[in-house]
């Protein structure tokens, strides 16, 4: 009985927790509106077109939806970014094992390694176009460039996390370098690199947009700035709005779940 009451608590609290956010994305979409009917009505701060509306924004995502736009942007968009993000895990993680297994690299080149990630991804869009042109691979380059150091720095900071007793007692009972990273370092290392790879992902995602919007003739990136060369913010706001949603999606089914998964088999 007592269990039982237990999961009626559980299940009441979550129904709890969906109402309540809910109600507050209600409030904010009410809040959203009041501010649009007042801005553009009686204290004229704009103009009706330079200010979306939740009901535009609405009919616009039909729109998209409709069409088949939407998804085939969110294709091309996805795609992109799992090819990116893929080859930037590959070349980051061999990276930041380098680094961390070498002081001289650690020294000098970690702290170059923090500003090249600094550096807004845009910024690599004119590259981009120079040496690949605009195609796909300028794309997947903006990508690549723009997540593989904060993949590297995650390795490099997971790693360094790790208690020095534990290699000590690796090196104590003998354990060779192969054995020292695949039983000690690498799974110590697990959850630290997990709540970093979040953070590369997001950068990915950052910049796979600054690639889209300047160079690509397809994506979600280009869908915002054709909305732009309409003159329809509320397609512009539709796209972003689609932006954030899979953003967020992929973050929370993805990555947050997997590193609540690792916490929570090793009791944490």
């Amino acid at each position: 009985m007592q269990k039982k009451n237990t999961t009626d608590d559980g299940a009441g609290n979550i129904v709890q927790k969906v109402i309540t956010s809910i109600c507050f994305y209600v409030l904010l979409i009410l809040l959203w509106q009041a501010i649009y009917t007042l801005g553009t009505g009686p204290l004229g701060w704009w103009k009706s077109y330079a200010m979306p509306n939740p009901l535009g924004v609405v009919k616009s995502l039909r729109k998209l939806i409709v069409n088949g736009t939407l998804l085939h942007a969110t294709t091309y968009s996805l795609r992109r970014v799992l090819i990116g993000f893929a080859v930037s895990l590959l070349i980051g993680t061999i990276l930041g094992l380098l680094v961390s297994a070498s002081k001289f690299l650690n020294r000098n080149l970690k702290p170059l390694m923090n500003g090249i990630q600094s550096l807004p991804s845009v910024c690599w869009v004119p590259f981009a176009i120079l040496w690949f042109g605009l195609k796909e691979s300028a794309v997947l380059f903006v990508v690549v460039i723009g997540s593989t150091f904060s993949v590297a720095l995650a390795i490099e900071n997971a790693i360094s996390t790790i208690p020095p007793i534990y290699r000590r007692s690796a090196a104590t009972m003998g354990a060779t370098t192969v054995q020292m990273y695949t039983n000690i370092i690498f799974p110590a290392a697990l959850p630290g690199f997990l709540a970093g790879l979040r953070q590369s992902w997001s950068f990915a995602w950052r910049a796979l947009m600054s690639g889209e919007v300047m160079s690509a003739y397809v994506g979600l990136g280009y869908s915002l700035m054709a909305a732009r060369d309409m003159a329809d913010i509320n397609q512009v706001t539709a796209v972003m709005l689609t932006i954030i949603v899979i953003g967020i999606l992929i973050d929370r089914c993805v990555f947050s779940a997997l590193e609540r998964r690792v916490l929570r088999s090793r009791g944490l």
